[in-house]
């Protein structure tokens, strides 16, 4: 077999497959270290599902709004990344507003309370199950792995799944919470019980934790021209010739001292490194040749389908003052949408003065069945349903259909297990890591900091041996 001693092709330190923010992470904070540094992104341009749409007088996201992030912690990939980047003028942080979120009950949204006394006075949630949270901190903890709805149901009782954990999981997650494990995708609830014995308790412990410490609030945040800014910025700013499009990588081979790749046409490129910053099934496909075990567990994690609809109104046409959040819809009330954002509430620049942005997400693990509705019908029973819910008077000026089929990857019951046997087959491979929001986290500030640790470990020559980058053991 070639190797890069034999051809005029080098033999790259590190290759990173796959151009989303995952991939572009990894890639940035290692050329920071001074390491060298190729990326492989098989479609037309890097972001992944992060992309920016400006239709003026319309700017919208086909991807994630906004993302997370905690200033100044150790946490905070984010705002280093940004810093780096000289972005620090181009983040917005959202609209005070936002702190109100809705939940639709009853054809009418409700705000979620936001104080123990809201909370007593909310129509959401009855007498009855509103004393049932407050029995919660004298529910024995769990013994076995748990879905986030037994977990829910067992410690706060039915009604606050149906109209509070629910929709959440829905909104956040396009995910069935009678599916999805409690320590894999919601690993800071259960460790609230597993410390403390009680999620009330351990909510105030923290509280006090951190206010004593001084610890900063988590931000909700976005760029001035949209998310699409941040891959973008990182792909001009990586070394001219290091990122390369329309570069499907369909073959991938371990040899002595490194990898060799095989890209769609032909081209053979080797690298001493190789970086899986791909999609559960893409990166399947790569390892099904010399590991099959690993490609199986990858095959195996499920995807929830996401129908995303931006849609612009003249604010004249529209009710509601839009002060807030958005909204979530559970599914008992009815309705075909997980819930929406009230975009230009949330961020200046995403809709002109005079008009308004809406962006509705319909579809997740549980109306799968609703998203085989063509394309017309779909938008217009979506723009129906949101003009019932806002008081919508008119056509809107910009409707604009999505459709993510794997959009969010599903951390279900044995979902950790799962990751640790990937890991055990991929150990004998030196060199091999795995990276996405499949693992560790589905949100953008999760996956820049995934790669941030990545980028550590490989900079500091550790953990050659292991899928997730940890060190060896």
């Amino acid at each position: 077999m070639a190797n890069p001693a034999e051809t005029s092709s080098p033999l790259e330190e590190t290759i990173i497959i796959g151009g989303g923010i995952s991939g572009l992470a990894t890639a940035w904070f290692l050329h920071r270290s001074g390491r060298g540094v190729r990326l492989l992104e098989a479609s037309p341009a890097v972001g992944g599902v992060i992309r920016t749409l400006d239709h003026p007088p319309y700017r919208h996201e086909q991807g994630p709004n906004s993302t997370l992030q905690k200033p100044g912690g150790a946490d905070d990939a984010l705002g280093r990344m940004v810093a780096s980047l000289g972005l620090q003028s181009r983040l917005c942080e959202a609209n005070a507003a936002a702190g109100k979120r809705f939940v639709l009950k009853g054809a009418r949204l409700q705000p979620l309370p936001d104080s123990p006394v809201a909370f007593l006075r909310t129509p959401l949630f009855s007498w009855r199950a509103k004393l049932r949270l407050l029995m919660e901190p004298w529910v024995r903890r769990g013994r076995e792995e748990e879905s986030i709805a037994a977990f829910v149901r067992r410690r706060l009782g039915q009604e606050f799944l149906d109209y509070a954990v629910e929709p959440f999981v829905s909104g956040v997650w396009a995910g069935d919470p009678e599916r999805l494990s409690v320590r894999a995708a919601a690993a800071r609830i259960h460790a609230l019980e597993e410390r403390y014995g009680s999620l009330l308790r351990g909510a105030l412990a923290m509280g006090r934790v951190a206010k004593g410490a001084g610890m900063p609030r988590g931000r909700l945040v976005s760029f001035d021209t949209g998310m699409g800014l941040l891959p973008e910025t990182i792909a001009a700013r990586l070394p001219p010739g290091s990122v390369t499009c329309d570069a499907e990588v369909i073959a991938l081979r371990p040899q002595t001292g490194g990898w060799q790749l095989t890209l769609k046409g032909g081209e053979l490129q080797w690298g001493r490194r190789v970086v899986l910053a791909l999609p559960a099934l893409a990166a399947a496909r790569l390892l099904r040749d010399f590991a099959p075990g690993a490609a199986d567990l990858l095959e195996g994690i499920a995807y929830g389908p996401i129908a995303i609809l931006a849609i612009g109104y003249p604010r004249r046409n529209v009710e509601h003052p839009l002060d807030g959040f958005g909204f979530l819809a559970p599914r008992r009330e009815g309705v075909a949408l997980l819930g929406g954002l009230f975009s230009s509430t949330l961020f200046p620049g995403r809709a002109e003065a005079g008009r308004v942005l809406v962006t509705l997400f319909a579809g997740g693990r549980m109306g799968e069945a609703f998203l085989r509705t063509e394309d017309a019908r779909l938008k217009a029973h979506l723009t129906g349903e949101l003009a019932g819910i806002l008081g919508i008077s008119g056509d809107p000026e910009r409707v604009h259909l999505t459709r993510i089929p794997r959009a969010i990857p599903q951390y279900e019951l044995g979902h950790l297990e799962r990751l640790a046997e990937l890991d055990r087959i991929l150990a004998p491979f030196p060199g091999l890591y795995t990276r996405g929001n499949w693992r560790d986290g589905i949100s953008v500030a999760d996956c820049i900091r995934n790669g941030e640790r990545l980028a550590t470990v490989i900079g500091g020559e550790k953990g050659a041996g292991r899928s997730d980058g940890g060190e060896p053991t």
